[in-house]
């Protein structure tokens, strides 16, 4: 089990920057410039900070998030999904945001048993 999944059409969105832009990375900071907002970047062109928690991966990219956010997340089910977002050219360093696009962060609570099953996976 996973603790993040991706939906249809944010899916279509990561497959065409793919295309565009070879391997990826997204990166879930806790704030400053860029919000809280999952952001995707070339892989070579965005590092990584060590303390970030990998998440797991979507479309074969790997998925991290701010310790601390993390800390929030880490009950829950995470789902990256897209929306069209015209307005927020220039206000994103997210690759997506060239295509009209916005990542976003839906989340769920996971059940107990979800939680010990991916508790007993991580071991």
């Amino acid at each position: 089990m996973q603790r993040v999944d991706v939906t249809p059409k944010a899916s279509k969105v990561i497959e065409k920057l793919k295309e565009l832009h070879g391997e990826l990375v997204f990166n879930q900071s806790g704030g400053c410039c860029d919000g809280t907002a999952p952001m995707c970047y070339e892989k070579g062109d965005f590092y990584v900070p060590s303390r970030n928690v990998k998440m797991g991966e979507i479309c074969g990219c790997e998925f991290f998030i701010d310790p601390d956010q993390f800390e929030y997340f880490k009950h829950s089910f995470i789902t990256i999904d897209v929306r069209e977002e015209k307005a927020a050219f220039g206000n994103s360093f997210s690759l997506e945001i060239d295509l009209g696009y916005q990542f976003i962060t839906k989340s769920r609570i996971m059940t107990d048993e979800e939680y010990k099953q991916l508790l007993e996976e991580e071991k």
